[in-house]
């Protein structure tokens, strides 16, 4: 999850930020400790709560344990242990600076220090250069975790597609009673690009926000009243009030193409890159351009799908070379849109600020499954100084560090609750979070967010674990409210508060009850206009001293698949407004992930035993003329049937349909062929 192109660039402009507003070295150094400031960190710490007792494990590039604020190998040093799996013949020393860096964020000792400064560390080396990843060294890794009784993993490494055996070996390890904390990944700003090990529904999967630096700047952009959603390029600058001016298509942004416009005072709308092949239009010469001619701000489009991150200083950079203008990027969707809405008298308004609580565009977004909320929760992300080899510090910047925030506020808050579940530690940290809203104030989807951007005071002040801490519904035209129960207990074992609820959600048709009965707290959302689609919001509760967010995403879907129970053997069938031919049926196992399959049509159900009990998924991929429509359900299984021995669906996971098709065809064959046989003798 490193990207070094990333941290070069966002290095950069932070540089410049530092520069233009005067700063210095000394000012440099009294931002080491920002981000833990931002997350509370500093205010559980004058309260001794710096994770003594608690043991983590980074799985990462091994740890600089000569580092003076993390010295020590061995049981008198921070690290006390660990292995490489590059070099098992080693001690897992970090030559690369990646692990140094998630170590020092999580527990530095000294003049810089982390989130849990007193906890003690394992380093688990499964890289040398964290860009080459092996599953099988960081399945082991987990492997020994385990049996070093760690309280806590950190793993900021990862694959970037779904791994079903470091899945099991981090189901194996929650299990045990350890947290894990992965990092989500760093492929955003687009939707579904969290893999394994973000994917893992126990894993607490920590996607990055900004920090609160300077530097940490946002844009907006309104046409005839219309918001985008924007990204400030890499090198601009924060600007004193908003910049309002006429919106003109100036193509790639060559001079060619500016020739014969009046861009004096415009907003110039160009598209990224070039319509001749081969050639490349850097954003700096689009900027360059566009400020030569009098443009007062640049909006560039992409020429591909979806948003993206650009920068004006980088590797290419001429030398020399200022930006003039602000320059923004946009989605490709949005560029179009507004291009063809164009006319000689559009006006756009344009702004740039600095927004500490807001999304780093790199951090990898879900959703990755319609039955659970990834990622869980975000922290700093961004510009986040720590520790690196040679005894030296370092600037940095992903996903990889947001995720030692959280990693060392579950150590803390297992120093103060020591006999909490990791289930009970997502639950302190998920609920508890602050908001994290977009440039214009609107809270971010949860897909990019979870349930917020860590507050470690909040989590150590509240008294109560909910169960579970984030809710899904699925909804369906034919079955259009759903009731969820909440699972409440107190920390101290005092009596459950009275709990004041409401929901938030910028879709207005969501309806929303509830009712609490002792420990239980009933969630009933129900939505009647039949608006086929996603969307989300959050649960607020309130006692007489804290308030709570539980992050809840809705799905309405056009089909709705029903499940009958009998004997252990599951029965579907599939209602649905339009026509339609087949469906295929996935039961998962939430708990193990296993999946059967199973089909229907309009004509006949579908059926699966199941030999289990537990709470199982299920997604119906129902074929109609034009597309492939879905819809979810979820069935809680207590009965379950009694196994066949000669059952091939249970022993080669095909379904008895298919069996029998098979069957008969190979039933056919031998017939043809003892047949042909005889009349061959």
């Amino acid at each position: 999850m490193i990207d070094r192109l990333l941290i070069f660039s966002l290095f950069i402009i932070f540089c410049i930020c530092l520069f233009l507003s005067g700063s210095n070295e000394q000012e440099i150094s009294n931002n080491l400790q920002k981000s833990i400031e931002l997350v509370g960190a500093k205010a559980a710490q004058m309260k001794g709560l710096e994770g003594q007792g608690i043991k983590i494990g980074v799985i990462d590039t091994g740890i600089d344990y000569n580092h003076p604020n993390l010295l020590g190998y061995g049981q008198s040093g921070k690290v006390i242990g660990g292995y490489d799996y590059v070099n098992p013949s080693e001690n897992p020393l970090d030559i690369n600076g990646h692990g140094t860096e998630v170590a020092g964020i999580i527990a530095a000792d000294g003049n810089f220090t982390g989130i849990a400064p007193k906890s003690k560390l394992f380093s688990y080396k499964v890289s040398s250069t964290g860009e080459a990843v092996s599953s099988d060294y960081i399945v082991k890794a987990i492997q020994q975790a385990i049996s070093d009784r760690v309280n806590v993993v950190n793993i900021s490494l990862g694959i970037n597609k779904t791994n079903d055996q470091i899945d099991n070996a981090i189901d194996e390890a929650v299990k045990k009673g350890i947290v894990i904390v992965v990092a989500a990944g760093n492929n955003g700003p687009q939707e579904d690009t969290i893999g394994s090990p973000g994917i893992d529904i126990n894993a607490i999967t920590v996607g990055a926000s900004y920090n609160n630096l300077t530097s940490s700047l946002v844009a907006t952009f309104e046409v005839d009243k219309k918001q985008y959603q924007v990204i400030p390029m890499v090198g601009v600058q924060n600007l004193p009030s908003p910049i309002e001016g006429k919106v003109v298509y100036g193509g790639y942004g060559r001079l060619q193409d500016l020739q014969k416009l009046d861009a004096r005072g415009a907003i110039l709308l160009e598209e990224r890159g070039s319509d001749t092949k081969g050639q490349k239009v850097y954003f700096a010469e689009k900027e360059k351009n566009a400020a030569d001619l009098g443009a007062r701000a640049l909006v560039v489009f992409n020429n591909d799908t979806g948003i993206f991150f650009g920068e004006l200083v980088g590797p290419n950079k001429t030398a020399g070379y200022i930006p003039r203008i602000p320059v923004i990027s946009m989605s490709k969707e949005d560029g179009l849109a507004l291009k063809s809405m164009l006319t000689s008298d559009t006006t756009g308004s344009l702004n740039m600020f600095y927004h500490p609580d807001f999304i780093a565009p790199f951090s990898s977004q879900g959703p990755v499954s319609p039955f659970y909320i990834k990622p869980d929760l975000v922290a700093p992300g961004v510009f986040v100084n720590s520790t690196t080899i040679g005894g030296k510090y370092n600037l940095t910047s992903g996903t990889s560090f947001a995720a030692p925030h959280v990693a060392g506020a579950a150590a803390v808050i297992l120093q103060k609750y020591p006999g909490l579940s990791p289930p009970d530690v997502a639950s302190l940290l998920v609920t508890t979070t602050d908001p994290v809203t977009d440039a214009y104030g609107k809270l971010f989807p949860i897909s990019a967010v979870g349930g917020g951007r860590l507050n470690i005071t909040r989590a150590l002040e509240s008294n109560l674990i909910m169960s579970p801490h984030s809710l899904v519904f699925n909804l369906s035209f034919d079955n259009q409210s759903k009731t969820k129960t909440l699972h409440l207990r107190t920390l101290d074992s005092s009596m459950i508060p009275q709990l004041r609820a409401s929901f938030s959600s910028n879709e207005t048709s969501i309806g929303f009850d509830y009712s609490q009965s002792n420990d239980t707290l009933n969630i009933k959302i129900s939505d009647t206009v039949k608006n086929e689609g996603d969307s989300d919001g959050f649960l607020i509760l309130k006692d007489n001293t804290t308030s709570y967010r539980i992050p809840v995403v809705i799905h309405v879907t056009k089909g709705t698949l029903l499940v009958d129970q009998s004997n252990g053997t599951l029965y579907f069938s599939i209602d649905y407004p339009d026509k339609w031919s087949y469906a295929k049926i996935s039961l998962i196992n939430s708990d193990t992930g296993k999946v059967v399959s199973s089909s229907v049509t309009p004509q006949e159900t579908g059926s699966i035993p199941v030999y289990e009990k537990g709470q199982y998924w299920l997604l119906a991929q129902i074929k109609d003329s034009n597309e492939t429509e879905e819809a979810y359900q979820e069935v809680l299984v207590s009965q379950v049937a009694q196994k066949n021995i000669f059952n091939l669906q249970d022993i080669i996971g095909i379904p008895t349909k298919q069996v029998a098709i098979i069957s008969g065809i190979m039933l056919i064959t031998v017939t043809v062929g003892l047949t042909v046989r005889r009349k061959q003798n």
